[in-house]
């Protein structure tokens, strides 16, 4: 293969490369995620909310493969603050559902087993984009298997299914406020299923 060619192919490979990145992003006119009203919100999930699973699940991660067939637990993705101002939607796993979907804020205790996947989407202001944002996961282990964070597992896959490096008390000092609810923040009332 001749130089040329070869950079023909890089090229072709690079463009098409980055062109396959821009298709995860969508346009939009608002840029402050607390400005969006539920028809801009749902528009952008109308874009970008098949790309997010197929992006999640890459990297071979089962909960990234699976976590769209569990119980969806809003009725919108909401914008709450935590997770970076992101825009966010849990689902729950059959383990944790009913006992998530009560939104109790007392004397919860989630069973073992429990697995929580929140998707998340970015609003990328130098963009003006809306992009796939990582796939923040919780998982309720056995009591005493991780006692510096109350037993719960986090971890988080990147929008290129590749998992995300983090200390565990990154996420614990923060989910430390929900202590009654057993760690577990939930989504914004307003679009809790049910509500």
């Amino acid at each position: 293969m001749t130089h040329v060619l070869k950079f023909a192919t890089v090229l072709s490979a690079m463009i098409f490369s980055g062109a396959a990145a821009q298709t995860q992003d969508c346009p939009v006119s608002i840029t402050e995620p607390f400005d969006l009203e539920a028809a801009d919100i749902a528009s952008i999930y109308d874009c970008i909310g098949d790309k997010m699973p197929e992006g999640y699940s890459k990297g071979g991660d089962m909960v990234a493969k699976n976590y769209r067939n569990w119980t969806v637990t809003g009725t919108l993705h909401g914008v709450a603050g935590a997770h970076g101002n992101r825009l966010l939607m849990t689902y729950a796993n059959d383990i944790a559902a009913e006992q998530y979907l009560k939104f109790a804020e007392d004397g919860v205790v989630m069973p073992v087993g429990s697995i929580l996947a929140k998707e998340s989407i970015k609003i990328n202001k130098k963009k003006q984009a809306a992009v796939v944002g990582p796939l923040f996961i919780m998982t309720k282990l056995e009591a005493g298997a991780a006692a510096e964070t109350n037993d719960w597992l986090y971890g988080g896959i990147q929008p290129n299914g590749k998992p995300m490096k983090f200390r565990q008390a990154f996420c614990h000092d923060c989910h430390s406020s929900w202590e009654d609810q057993d760690f577990l923040a939930y989504p914004l009332e307003e679009v809790r299923v049910g509500n």
